[in-house]
């Protein structure tokens, strides 16, 4: 009975051994901006030029770009509007990296309230491989 066990298990664990592990997400990288703004400082650029990086390290993994705004900033329509806007640079800016701009899949969310300081509302989240 156990010789039966061993072989059964022998051949699943030769193929466990075989198989590659998927690279782990990368974690979010977080872009802030001005009240208003969606100009990208230096700072905010060598964030995206870094993301950039983490992307070509996993050149499979679709590149999600994520706009939000301050909900304090003016109308819903206006904070959707400078949200996508956000978005938008970043996108280019990971394209003038070297990421193709068909891995890059960029989303509004308009205005999203956040937890312990407002201002953080206004940032644009880049998320790899998710």
């Amino acid at each position: 009975m156990r010789r039966r066990l061993a072989f059964a298990v022998l051949p699943l664990l030769a193929l466990a051994a075989c198989q590659s592990p998927e690279p782990a997400p990368a974690p979010v990288t977080v872009v802030f901006f001005n009240a208003d703004s969606a100009a990208l400082d230096e700072n905010a650029q060598a964030i995206v030029a870094q993301a950039a990086g983490m992307a070509k390290e996993r050149p499979n993994a679709p590149v999600r770009v994520r706009g939000f705004a301050a909900p304090d900033s003016g109308t819903a329509a206006f904070n959707k509007a400078l949200a996508t806007t956000r978005a938008q640079h970043v996108a280019d800016h990971l394209a003038e990296n070297g990421i193709p701009r068909s891995r890059i899949r960029i989303r509004s969310r308009g205005a999203v309230p956040f937890d312990s300081f407002p201002t953080r509302s206004r940032r644009v989240e880049i998320v790899i491989g998710q």
